[in-house]
């Protein structure tokens, strides 16, 4: 399996400093990011840290369940996930994501509500990049549509 690799080229101070982050072996973009927005409730076009998790998570777990639901029988027509990555100060100094919450809606022909929510969970559970991220709580609401 590959290697994927992103750089950040940082310039100035952690408070008033900002970075470019390279998606290098794709080459999809660069990005800019900085503390006072990675801070502030308005990105204003910039990104962080925690919104490439939260779209490293969505995307693969998207994958994930699309695969364990063809596994089972049921290939969706579509699957709609949502994921909020949290900052907050950590109690032992600086900052940490306490929480990660994974939202997904199913257009899934041939499954019901509960067996939908088992194969959702074993996706949570089996996805790289929820075992990646395993020292922080996170949580899964599943639906149908």
């Amino acid at each position: 399996m590959p290697t994927r690799t992103a750089r950040t080229a940082w310039n100035g101070s952690f408070e008033e400093g900002q970075g470019q982050v390279e998606l290098s072996s794709s080459g999809a973009g660069t990005f800019t990011v900085s503390f006072p927005t990675r801070s502030a409730d308005d990105a204003n076009g910039v990104t962080s840290p925690e919104e490439l998790i939260a779209a490293a998570h969505s995307s693969c777990y998207a994958m994930q369940l699309s695969a364990l639901l063809g596994a089972a029988g049921h290939a969706p027509d579509a699957l709609h996930v949502s994921v909020e990555v949290d900052l907050g100060p950590d109690p032992a100094g600086g900052f940490r994501i306490p929480g990660i919450r994974v939202a997904v809606e199913g257009e899934v022909p041939g499954i019901d509500e509960a067996r939908f929510v088992e194969i959702a969970e074993q996706a949570k559970a089996t996805c790289p990049v929820s075992k990646a991220l395993a020292g922080t709580e996170i949580t899964l609401e599943a639906s149908l549509a």
